[in-house]
């Protein structure tokens, strides 16, 4: 294997490629020009991504839509109803979104939550303002099951108010669908639950001002684009369980309104999750535990063939169990029926395929077990473990292993991370990468994830960020060129985090990158507080290597590419874009000619005794802040 070597001043360049399966990851040789290649078709599509962010966005903006009545003492007293204490992300989403519809500007906000957040309160608060403000709300929903636990929901929320609930799918008549049109179209409906059957059916509404839509990814193609169409008439909020990374969140600020509730509520337990091997024995007390204490459980099964046979031998194993099946073979209608039964706790053991992974909330379902865990990716198994916890109660997650067979060292890695992110929220920190991707589709398009697959998410965000603010300022965005490499800065003294200072190579990495990655004095100044607080006082490299990152970020403002200093004298290198004036660097030549001198237009060259390295650091420093504009001083 060829081996590149990269110093740590250039660490700056260095990210993490995140994307999809990392065994995957596309590995170029060594002078080849694939990656070259590879991200300038990445940098074509991103631009032209850019380019329709901020297009949506100008349009919304030159909009004026339906502002909201405030209605104060209705909202607290509506919001006083609820049973719980908001968190603090809540309570701050719950704001933003009131503050978007109180003004005239349209409103398309994504609320991204872990399962069992408290995302549903957000889109109850909104609604209630916007139907106390005369206007009809519109919730889509993606399956039949869920609309029902949404009108139950809402209807119970919305009991003390003259507020009409009403719910469309296919549960219903022709003529009790007909009914209900014609009383949206009327008006006597003030809130309509709607799979996407509404999305095919010409509802002309009365007065529409709100379309909340709960996990949109999971609409298809032609349904989103009914939703596009539908986007520019009124306001939007939409509700994802999929994890959007805060990365994202910087490029996106603006275009889209992001609100992340990352806190679990009070009283709120983490699941305990365990990993067995598949015996009688455990299975049976998992279940019993469960039974015994008035909750139900999900038997995960993945494989339809013999899912019967499996229920069978479960119904042997533990003949105090109610059991039923749940797949995605059955008719729609069965199906369903089986979920509504298991919804309202008819029998208490559910064995089912992966058809549960963005189910219904069931409060009451606090144990799963997931046969064959080894089988699934990271991300997925974050998912099915969301089923169970929805209550105060202890939640339990079993993830089961063959007996007989050996699993794959990745297969282990999986499940170790699983069980020690078993955190709530730990859908935002487990850093799954095929989460991630979902995120990024969830807010720029499907069609962006091989691009991020050939590129690496890190690297993708960095260009799309620079291409927005490009494009934002009326500039090109210059993406073809390869990534900033920052500027070069070479004092000839040791600079660096020694190893009897910190022994861990792992962490040695981490620091100098984190420390490559800051942008401000304060940022360096927090990192080196952290490090003494951790490790101890820095020896004499680490301070030099802190320094050195001072006068980097010094150079990096007035435009400089290179810095270089020896015991005798330096040079100082700038870039076409310099922000130094030259009539400065003018000035200092002819104050001290046998001091200074400019060489090929680019580069002032400096002759001056310098042999101890911290007079070294304070004169280059000096000479820096001399060079400075003075609007930047």
């Amino acid at each position: 294997d060829a081996k590149l070597y990269v110093p740590v001043s250039s660490l700056h360049l260095i990210s993490r490629f995140g994307g999809g399966d990392q065994t995957a990851a596309p590995l170029n040789h060594l002078g080849s020009d694939k990656w070259d290649k590879a991200k300038q078709k990445a940098a074509k599509q991103v631009r032209d991504t850019a380019v329709e962010l901020l297009d949506i966005y100008s349009r919304r903006a030159a909009r004026k839509g339906f502002a909201c009545d405030a209605n104060e003492q209705d909202y607290s007293s509506f919001s006083a109803d609820f049973a719980f204490e908001e968190t603090a992300d809540q309570q701050e989403a719950i704001d933003a979104v009131r503050r978007d519809l109180l003004s005239p500007q349209p409103m398309d906000r994504l609320v991204c939550g872990d399962v069992g957040f408290g995302k549903t309160e957000v889109a109850m608060r909104a609604a209630f303002t916007v139907v106390s403000s005369g206007k009809q709300v519109v919730i889509l929903v993606p399956t039949t099951l869920l609309a029902h636990q949404h009108l139950e929901n809402f209807r119970d929320r919305f009991s003390n108010w003259p507020v009409t609930v009403a719910e469309l799918s296919r549960f219903k008549t022709s003529k009790e669908q007909n009914q209900i049109i014609q009383q949206v179209e009327t008006g006597k409906v003030d809130i309509l639950i709607s799979t996407h059957k509404l999305l095919h059916a010409e509802i002309d509404f009365k007065a529409l001002g709100l379309m909340i839509i709960d996990e949109e990814h999971r609409f298809g193609v032609r349904q989103k684009e009914k939703i596009k169409s539908l986007r520019s008439q009124v306001d939007i909020l939409t509700m994802t369980a999929t994890p959007i990374p805060r990365t994202l969140n910087m490029s996106m600020h603006s275009i889209r309104d992001l609100s992340i509730i990352a806190t679990p509520p009070a009283k709120r337990l983490s699941v305990k999750t365990f990993v067995r091997t598949h015996e009688s024995r455990v299975v049976r007390e998992a279940i019993l535990r469960e039974i015994l204490r008035g909750g139900q459980v999900y038997f995960l099964h993945n494989d339809v063939k013999n899912i019967q046979r499996v229920a069978d031998e479960l119904a042997t194993l533990v003949p105090e169990a109610r059991i039923n099946i749940a797949h995605g073979q059955m008719r729609e209608r069965n199906l369903e029926r089986v979920m509504s039964d298991f919804y309202h706790q008819r029998f208490n053991v559910l064995v089912c395929t992966t058809i549960i992974e963005t189910g219904i909330d069931i409060p009451s379902a606090n144990t799963i077990l997931i046969d064959r865990a080894d089988k699934f990716g990271l991300a997925q198994l974050h998912q099915l473990r969301g089923r169970v916890g929805r209550s105060h109660h202890q939640a339990y997650a079993y993830l089961m292993l063959p007996q007989e067979k050996k699993i794959s060292a990745d297969a282990t890695k999986r499940l170790q991370a699983i069980s020690a992110a078993d955190q709530l929220g730990s859908g935002f920190t487990l850093a799954t990468n095929d989460l991630e991707i979902r995120g990024a589709g969830e807010l720029l398009g499907e069609e962006q994830s091989g691009h991020i697959q050939a590129i690496g998410f890190t690297l993708y965000l960095e260009m799309l960020d620079r291409a927005v603010t490009a494009i934002r300022n009326g500039s090109k965005p210059n993406l073809d060129a390869s990534l900033d490499q920052g500027i070069e800065v070479n004092l000839h003294i040791p600079a660096l985090i020694p190893e009897d200072y910190l022994p861990d190579v792992n962490m040695r990495l981490m620091l100098y990158k984190r420390l490559a990655d800051c942008q401000l004095a304060s940022e360096l100044h927090e990192l080196q507080v952290e490090m003494i607080d951790r490790f101890g006082l820095l020896p004499e490299p680490t301070k030099s290597l802190f320094q050195l990152a001072e006068l980097k970020q010094l150079g990096e403002r007035l435009g400089l590419k290179k810095i270089e200093a020896g015991p005798n004298g330096g040079r100082l290198q700038f870039t076409a874009t310099t922000e130094v004036e030259p009539i400065t660097i003018i000035k200092m030549v002819q104050a001290e000619p046998d001091t200074f001198r400019l060489q090929n237009n680019d580069q002032l060259s400096f002759t001056m005794p310098m042999d101890d390295p911290r007079e070294r650091f304070r004169l280059v420093s000096d000479l820096l802040t001399k060079l400075l504009p003075i609007k930047s001083k």
